[in-house]
């Protein structure tokens, strides 16, 4: 393959991914209240009991608990996303940290509490996994969203307090630890993941001396790392192939720009267009930056900091 195919390949496949991964995103709803039912699942009086209760607690406690309910994740990883609309919303206070998150995907079967740094003490992966497999899920179960949701919430209220009774709790279930990164989320997530990559993978190949090294070594972590995310599941073989694609195929790809003639003036080129782009071009600095406002809403949140602490569930 000539160096001029070789390269619209790889910018054909860089920008397919770029643009599934950009259709697939799924939107951070806006912070309406304490309560976001979003898919339309609870009854009105449901949510302003819910509502009335979390303001009262937020007022005496300052932590901060609201509830999402989706009607699907539309194929994404459900902790990256509940991940994602509590870092958006910011819940609990800056510097304390005391935000929690209840998030529902109703077609999906799926629930997680995301926790806030400041209350991952009290509301421990144990604990909120009983939560969410001893007092929500059986009521969501038998198809009573508007009880499993309330206490839910009072469970929650309770455990950031240290007063939740976990005298007849069991080993939580693992049945639901390991689906939730499967299936069209993971899917998702590789694309993701070898797009990135990738581009400065195109970057180390096209560029020469011992900054092309010097990358090529540097990315060799960030290929391997899919097989060990992936260890232990049916899809292990993509990230040990990707690697081994990776070791070899990067020294190919070198020698196949290096060493034809068309290969070097094509280096050229793009060492070229690398020099102008650095004062203007693709990868110049510049725009602008937004971020999400509470606008005209009565509640938002207070700068809190997730690290990715709580438990999923289904049912």
């Amino acid at each position: 393959m000539s160096a001029p195919k070789v390269r619209h390949a790889l910018l054909a496949l860089l920008l397919a991914v770029a643009a599934l991964t950009a259709a697939r995103a799924l939107d951070v709803p806006y912070l309406s209240g304490r309560v976001n039912d979003v898919a339309g699942v609870l009854n009105a009086s449901t949510v302003s009991e819910i509502e009335a209760l979390l303001k009262a607690y937020e007022d005496s406690s300052s932590n901060q608990i609201a509830v999402l309910i989706i009607s699907t994740l539309d194929g994404e990883s459900l902790e990256e996303y509940t991940l994602k609309v509590a870092e958006t919303w910011k819940l609990g206070r800056k510097g304390v940290d005391n935000g929690v998150l209840l998030l529902i995907a109703k077609d999906d079967r799926k629930l997680r509490i995301e926790v806030g740094y400041g209350l991952e003490a009290s509301l421990t992966d144990a604990v909120t996994s009983y939560i969410i497999t001893r007092v929500i899920t059986p009521r969501f179960k038998q198809g009573d969203f508007d009880g499993g949701v309330r206490d839910g919430v009072r469970a929650m209220i309770s455990a950031a307090d240290g007063k939740l009774d976990m005298s007849n709790a069991s080993a939580p279930s693992s049945s639901a630890s390991g689906d939730e990164f499967s299936g069209w989320g993971l899917v998702f997530f590789l694309v993701f993941w070898y797009g990135i990559v990738m581009i400065f993978t195109v970057t180390a190949i096209l560029s020469r001396g011992c900054m092309s090294w010097f990358l090529f070594l540097f990315l060799i972590p960030f290929y391997a790392a899919p097989g060990l995310i992936l260890a232990g599941t049916d899809m292990h073989w993509i990230g040990i192939t990707g690697f081994l694609l990776y070791l070899i195929g990067f020294p190919i790809l070198k020698l196949l720009f290096s060493g034809t003639e068309k290969g070097k003036a094509f280096q050229d080129k793009w060492a070229a267009k690398s020099t102008r782009g650095s004062s203007g071009g693709f990868f110049a600095s510049g725009g602008s930056s937004s971020g999400w406002s509470s606008g005209g809403s009565s509640f938002s949140g207070g700068g809190g900091s997730f690290g990715g602490g709580g438990s999923s569930g289904s049912w």
